[in-house]
């Protein structure tokens, strides 16, 4: 019982810490409406955000670490139960990773190519810095955190749901609730595939509905192993 309420705390703590500095990235970046802009717009306001915006960047990257303890004990609970468990929490542990990897680009790459654009003194520096961003945000950004790391999250939360269910860790509904905020963030992958071809379809809004429905499921099952316990 005491590790079911351990799970259910680390669940619920990741999930609100990760909401909080993501609100300050849309208050003090626009973010993420911001990446549709030009890349000197980008630089120029990551520039102008100072220090107070690469803390807030570091932030968002590490809040999420509750979670990484929260899968392990979770998949060792579920893996009597369910097959699928012991696959489930390598996918997720990996799928965490790499979207903190993703997101410490802003920490520790974009400040230096901001500040190389703004206080570039020829044209050729600021393109160079522009071409690098470009490269880097596509890599780390595009590759490893929001592709990959997006669709480890929702093969987890995907097979997580169906373990928990029939392990009767949870209700029904909260399953399909998983089910539905997963297909919505995978939705999201539509933006990711327009970067490299314009005409691709998208869904402006699936990547925030998608990710604030997968954190309200977080919550959702903190509080049952909470209860249960």
């Amino acid at each position: 019982m005491k590790t079911f309420k351990l799970i259910g705390l680390l669940m619920i703590t990741g999930a609100i810490a990760l909401f909080i500095p993501y609100n300050m990235l849309i208050a003090m970046f626009e973010y993420p409406d911001i990446l549709r802009q030009s890349t000197a717009t980008i630089l120029t306001k990551f520039h102008e955000g100072g220090n107070a915006l690469i803390w807030t960047w570091f932030a968002f990257a590490v809040t999420g670490l509750p979670l990484l303890p929260a899968y392990i004990l979770l998949g060792r609970k579920l893996e009597q139960e369910s097959s699928v468990a012991r696959i489930a929490t390598t996918i997720g542990v990996t799928g965490l990773i790499v979207q903190m990897i993703g997101l410490l680009r802003w920490t520790f790459v974009v400040p230096v190519l901001a500040d190389s654009f703004v206080h570039a003194t020829d044209e050729p520096t600021r393109a160079a810095a522009i071409m690098a961003f470009k490269t880097i945000h596509q890599f780390a950004g595009v590759i490893l955190g929001e592709h990959l790391g997006q669709l480890f999250t929702i093969a987890w939360t995907v097979m997580i749901s169906y373990a928990l269910y029939r392990a009767q860790l949870i209700a029904r509904w909260v399953m399909y609730f998983g089910y539905v905020a997963s297909v919505i963030y995978f939705m999201a992958q539509a933006e990711l595939f327009s970067t490299v071809m314009p005409s691709f379809p998208v869904w402006d809004q699936a990547g925030f509905i998608g990710s604030t429905l997968w954190l309200i499921w977080l919550v959702i099952v903190g509080i049952s192993f909470v209860r249960r316990a």
